[in-house]
């Protein structure tokens, strides 16, 4: 998690939703970009994505870390920085993505299920409170965002099973904070 100023909030790539704020999504096969996003990602993985894929995979930890992600360490990080490893085709395809979309779709990470956004983080040290904020900001690629499909963050997060997650990501910034 990048710590960005309150007042440089603003700067941040995307649109910024407010709670209720509406925008239009749809994502599915009929559509020309389906998958697209699924490749040459930075993909970061939070304490609870790793849970729910190991879990769903029948794997121990280990064994997910050893043979599904990156560990990045960075100088003055405590906690080290995990990243979903691609294959190693031209597109760097997502390693859970099959012809018929995400294999692991049930248990999926929190940023799959936020996109066409990304979720930040207001954080207060000294109330040790987070807020999560979302911006609107599929890829130039993305045709879903011309869909007539009407949603807000809240309903967004509600249909993609992703509040348990987005709660998940609050606690791990209090604890990485």
């Amino acid at each position: 998690m990048k710590k960005i100023k309150l007042n440089e909030i603003d700067k941040v790539p995307g649109r910024r939703l407010k709670p209720g704020e509406k925008f239009t999504f749809s994502c599915h096969p009929e559509i020309a970009c389906f998958n697209l996003c699924c490749r040459n990602l930075n993909l970061f993985l939070y304490p609870y994505d790793v849970i729910r894929l190991k879990n769903s995979l029948k794997i121990s930890s280990d064994e997910f870390l050893d043979n599904y992600v990156d560990i990045v360490l960075r100088p003055g990080n405590f906690f080290p920085e995990i990243l979903l490893k691609m294959k190693e085709d031209k597109e760097k395809t997502c390693i859970f993505l099959t012809e018929k979309g995400c294999s692991v779709y049930e248990d999926r990470p929190g940023t799959c299920r936020a996109f066409p956004m990304e979720n930040g983080i207001i954080f207060d040290d000294e109330s040790r409170q987070g807020e999560i904020i979302f911006f609107f900001r599929p890829p130039d690629f993305c045709l879903g965002k011309y869909e007539d499909k009407k949603w807000t963050p809240e309903t967004w997060a509600t249909g993609q099973d992703a509040s348990v997650y987005n709660k998940m990501t609050v606690e791990w910034a209090k604890l990485k904070s």
